[in-house]
């Protein structure tokens, strides 16, 4: 096997990701090497590229919806093999000791790490990862269909998750997660899809601190780019 392989290497805010040669990693324990066939774009990844994002990582290989195949395998890996397909998400790692992790939570993590920001990710031949956040991949699924489901699909699944077994559902914003939702929400009707949209919702809104003095602001959301009237 070669000693080395292609990665996009992020350098730094506003600079274009470089194409260059670094050493193949080895998985350590708990780990495994994948060969990776496709990894998508997210929005974090471009906000890590413009700087949006502080990079916690020197020399950092972004992306984080990776589909590829099991390489080779660390000691301790005991649900993964050679030639499995699997998919790595954003959360590519957590303490498994905090009290969240202990509550099934590990969404929130005190320690967590980030596939394609605080641990290298898919822009490249070959990718280490923790082989507990490893999910294995259809055959039915195309490496690139697949992909986004990886960020986008965890995100919306899991909304789709909480609403349990309810028969109408509303969607506010129609980003990447909602468009997956929608779909998997029509398949639950047999394929007969109903929609609406509201074109104006009294809604409660609170701006962040951060950017104004904060207090409730009350606001109407409207179809139109002028989307809050005060």
């Amino acid at each position: 096997m070669a000693q080395t392989m292609r990665a996009l290497v992020f350098e730094g805010a506003g600079l274009p990701l470089r194409l260059v040669r670094v050493p193949v990693p080895e998985p350590g324990p708990g780990e495994v090497r994948i060969a990776v066939a496709a990894c998508g774009v997210c929005r974090t990844d471009l906000h890590i590229m413009d700087g949006d994002l502080r990079c916690p990582k020197p020399a950092l290989i972004l992306g984080h919806e990776v589909v590829g195949t099991v390489e080779s395998c660390g000691s301790g890996v005991m649900a993964l093999r050679h030639g499995d397909r699997v998919g790595v998400p954003w959360l590519g790692h957590t303490c498994g000791q905090c009290s969240f992790c202990l509550r099934q939570h590990e969404n929130l993590c005190d320690a967590p790490q980030f596939t394609g920001y605080t641990r290298d990710g898919g822009y490249a031949e070959y990718l280490i990862a923790d082989s507990r956040y490893c999910f294995r991949i259809p055959d039915s699924y195309d490496d690139e269909h697949a992909a986004p489901l990886l960020c986008a699909g965890l995100i919306g699944y899991r909304t789709l998750r909480m609403a349990g077994d309810a028969r109408r559902i509303g969607i506010y914003g129609f980003g990447a997660a909602a468009h997956l939702v929608t779909q998997i929400a029509s398949s639950r009707r047999d394929g007969r899809s109903m929609r609406s949209h509201a074109r104006e919702t009294p809604v409660p809104r609170t701006w962040p601190a951060a950017q104004v003095h904060a207090g409730p602001v009350p606001a109407t959301l409207t179809h139109q780019f002028r989307w809050m009237r005060r």
